[in-house]
């Protein structure tokens, strides 16, 4: 016959054992009150940035002598382009549905993106100064635009909020 294992066995020991119920409970107390400290994990994080921003150029700057070019490489533009796109998007997207619904940043922003893949296909005399300086005005504009009208909302909460 096989033998299950017998959960309510278990238990019914562990509560007959004092001492084991004493370390339970000190072990949850202490899990129960666990507080993140904010300002330390700020100063962590501000350290970590400091250290990132330090090492990473000295570090894309040595990538050639050891024969990787990144400069001019589609993969990694287009890998760039995109997490710019998730994450801007992401952005301008909890403003418009969270607080003012309003489409313009995100058309704006859309169409700053949209300049900025374009010149990584089209190149011609000027191109980058006719692609890349109106993309980084609409995308600019798109998030001024986005902030204002957060501002403006101030959580309103009227029918169309979905919080």
């Amino acid at each position: 016959m096989n033998k299950a294992f017998n959960l309510t066995g278990v238990l019914q020991t562990l509560n007959e054992n004092k001492i084991c119920n004493k370390i339970a409970n000190l072990y949850i107390c202490r899990l129960m009150n666990f507080r993140i400290n904010w300002e330390a994990l700020g100063i962590g994080a501000s350290l970590a940035c400091a250290i990132h921003c330090a090492v990473l150029p000295l570090f894309m700057s040595s990538l050639p002598l050891f024969g990787i070019n990144i400069i001019h490489n589609i993969f990694v533009e287009v890998l760039l382009l995109g997490s710019a796109f998730v994450i801007g998007f992401t952005t301008l997207w909890h403003g418009y549905k969270k607080h003012h619904h309003k489409k313009t940043s995100l058309i704006l922003f859309c169409a700053g993106m949209l300049l900025f893949a374009v010149n990584q296909f089209v190149s011609f005399p000027y191109s980058k100064l006719l692609f890349i300086v109106p993309a980084a005005a609409l995308i600019i504009a798109a998030h001024f635009l986005n902030h204002r009208y957060c501002s403006a909302a101030k959580h309103c909460h009227k029918d169309d909020c979905n919080h």
